[in-house]
């Protein structure tokens, strides 16, 4: 999981890496390499005892997924649409002016 962190220098103190929610954490450092390896070792610090951080999906789910299955394959105006359209996907491979 990536979270966005913000690096910003410190007056005449190095660098100086944050995170936001759900993790408020900063830490400084010499450079701002040094800055982000302290703020991820704080963070590390911080998820320790069992504490997780976990990406949720929300709204993701597909509506066409409640229509599968939804033909009886043994119903005979099935099984006939089922024909006709096996035809046509013949007939438009058949084609020879068909890209």
């Amino acid at each position: 999981m990536q979270i966005p962190v913000l690096v910003e220098p410190v007056a005449n103190n190095g660098f100086r890496a944050k995170a936001g929610e759900p993790l408020p954490v900063s830490a400084e450092g010499a450079t701002p390499e040094e800055a982000v390896r302290n703020l991820r070792a704080a963070m590390d610090r911080h998820l320790r005892d069992g504490k997780q951080l976990r990406a949720v999906d929300i709204g993701t789910e597909n509506p066409w997924l409640a229509l599968a299955g939804m033909h009886d394959p043994n119903d005979p105006l099935v099984q006939e649409w089922k024909r006709e359209m096996a035809a046509y996907r013949q007939e438009i491979e058949d084609d020879p002016d068909h890209p």
